[in-house]
Parts: C-alpha cells; sequence; structure tokens
C-alpha cells in the first residue's frame, strides 16, 4: 500500500462512526475539480506513510475508534489492498471505502470477503457527460454500471455521492444519475469549494439556494437525494 495521508481522527467520513482516515496514492481519473491533486501520480516527492505506522496507532486506539476509512486517490489501484484489509478487520475495526467505481472486479471480491462494511461511490456525471467530470477520455462507463449494480444489490450499506460543479453539471444531470440509481438508494450532492489547489483554475459551486432547489425539485421523486 501507498499511503501518503494519515488524519488520525474523523467525526465526518463514516457516518455515525468514530474513524480515522487513509489517503492512498495514484488515481485513473484527473477530475477538475479535485481537491487532492497532489495524490494524483506516484510522485518520489510525496511523503510515504508506512503500514506498521498505521497498525501501531490502531492497536492502541481499539477503544476509541470504530472504524478505518480508505480514501485517495483511488484505493483500489493499489496491488495489495486486500491484504491490508485484511489486517485492519483482524483487528476489530470497521472498514470504509471511498471508490470511483472503476474496479468492479475487486470492490466485488471486497464485499464477498468481508472486508469491507461501508462504500461511498463517486458518481461523477451522467452517462453521457463523465468525461466532462473525470477529466479523461475514455471512460469505462460499463464498470461505473457494473459497481453501482454491485452495491445496489449488496447487504453492507452505502452510499452514491457527486462533486457537483456549476461549469459542469446541471439539474437534468443530476436528475439522470437518480433515475438511474433508483429511489432507494443514498444519494448525496457535495457542492464543490475551491480550495486553491484544485486541478483546473475558474470553477466555481452552486450558490446554497440553488443547490437546495434542485434538491428541493427532485426530492418528491427520490426522497434520499441530499446536500451533504
Amino acid at each position: 500500500m501507498i499511503i501518503s495521508g494519515f488524519q488520525k481522527l474523523t467525526l465526518l467520513d463514516y457516518p455515525n462512526k468514530t474513524a480515522c482516515l487513509l489517503f492512498t496514492q495514484g488515481c485513473n481519473f484527473k477530475c477538475p475539480f479535485c481537491h487532492n491533486k497532489s495524490l494524483l501520480e506516484n510522485s518520489s516527492s510525496n511523503e510515504v506513510i508506512d503500514e506498521e505506522e498505521i497498525f501501531k496507532y490502531l492497536d492502541k486506539r481499539k477503544n476509541v475508534l470504530d472504524g478505518v476509512c480508505i480514501s485517495g486517490g483511488e484505493p483500489l489501484l493499489q496491488k495489495n489492498i486486500e491484504i491490508f484489509i485484511k489486517k485492519i478487520k483482524e483487528k476489530g475495526f470497521l472498514v470504509k471505502l471511498d471508490t470511483n467505481g472503476s474496479f468492479p472486479g475487486k470492490l466485488k471480491w471486497l464485499i464477498d470477503n468481508n472486508l469491507v462494511d461501508y462504500v461511498a461511490m463517486d458518481i461523477k456525471n451522467n452517462f453521457f457527460n463523465y468525461k466532462s467530470a473525470s477529466g479523461i477520455e475514455n471512460n469505462n462507463i460499463e464498470n461505473i454500471k457494473k459497481s453501482i449494480s454491485i452495491l445496489e444489490n449488496s447487504n453492507i450499506e452505502h452510499e452514491f455521492r457527486t462533486t457537483v460543479v456549476k461549469e459542469i453539471h446541471d439539474l437534468e444531470q443530476i436528475e439522470s444519475i437518480c433515475k438511474y440509481i433508483g429511489v432507494n438508494t443514498k444519494y448525496y450532492l457535495q457542492n464543490f469549494e475551491d480550495n486553491g489547489t484544485v486541478l483546473q483554475k475558474g470553477l466555481s459551486g452552486f450558490e446554497k439556494k440553488e443547490l437546495q432547489n434542485i434538491v428541493n425539485k427532485l426530492k418528491n421523486t427520490y426522497p434520499n437525494i441530499e446536500v451533504r
């Protein structure tokens, strides 16, 4: 595992749980609004945190933390993530995985082997406009669809989420995502905020009222849509 970030405590990333948060290095997307551009490439200039440091910390926090959140980058790019997660589970912690959904085979294996307890999957845009949000030309949309299906047919807790950008998303696109995932799954809109380190300049989030109006228009049909 190439781990380039470690937050020792988060009360926000794992719903209703106390957790720590790991950031893995490397991603197969180049989302223009990405806040973690330092994690996109396997750069030797980035700090690499030894796995043993993580495990030692977990041993000390067994009575404090409920779980471990694994984010990125894209965690499922990591070749030995299965072994790493298994060690976490053996210590008695829950595991939440953040993923872009582009590795359905690995996702299914983790679920089938009881190695993840909660999955948050990013849906970048509707399938006709994925490039605008993923930043790459050749998105394998079938893999995205497979990951959605795997989660919806699993017994583990999961959510879908979209970071919404005014220059990229609109009501019609968000409604299209809602239609595809259906009415039963938690779906969160996360408003883009420019922290000054994003890949593309000139992007902006929605006004709070604008975003709430989008949710209000969809809420009757898709009751599980929320602004986070």
